[in-house]
């Protein structure tokens, strides 16, 4: 039992950190709206284009983007196509979801991190900038955040695979989150 409260543990702290790392990308929404607002504006009334706007969208996308999939896949608000599911019992969601994990999600999830750390850290070593004159400096760091954010949802399929492990073991860990779909149902 004391196994199974370690792993409840391990499960709600990883299932936190995806929460607080989602709500701290959605912040960053209203300054994208402002960005895109005043890109927009200045290339189509004032006819200015600023590569140093463009590329603050760009990189407050990817901050959004990428803070958010792991908090999204846990609430279970990600695009799925269900056609079965509703008439499968909880036992059998679980079971696929398994095996969605294992043999879909992870070999994909784990070779895009392992790209995303590599180019990361190459980018890293260079302190690579924007290659345009006006651009932004420190272009590592978005790609730093690329990197963490895929490594989160790599990290949220673990806890998400625990939590239906423990289910079909009858150790049901009352999810903190939307029992939708990820969750057995």
């Amino acid at each position: 039992m004391k196994s199974i409260s370690a792993t409840n543990t391990l499960i709600n702290a990883i299932e936190r950190l995806s929460v607080i790392v989602g709500k701290c990308g959605a912040l960053v929404l209203p300054l994208l709206i402002l960005t895109i607002l005043i890109n927009v504006i200045l290339r189509y009334v004032f006819n200015l284009g600023f590569v140093e706007l463009e590329e603050v969208q760009w990189h407050l996308n990817a901050i959004v983007v990428m803070s958010c999939l792991a908090y999204t896949y846990q609430t279970d608000e990600h695009i799925r196509v269900d056609v079965f599911r509703t008439r499968f019992s909880p036992k059998k969601c679980a079971w696929i979801e398994i095996l969605g994990i294992l043999f879909l999600f992870f070999p994909y999830v784990l070779l895009v991190a392992s790209h995303a750390w590599g180019i990361a850290s190459y980018s890293w070593s260079l302190r690579e900038g924007s290659p345009m004159p006006s651009g932004l400096p420190a272009r590592y760091i978005i790609k730093a955040i690329m990197a963490l954010g895929i490594s989160l949802l790599a990290l949220q399929g673990f806890a998400i695979l625990l939590r239906n492990i423990l289910f079909l073991m009858d150790f049901d860990t009352a999810p903190t989150h939307s029992k939708k779909g990820t969750n057995h149902g």
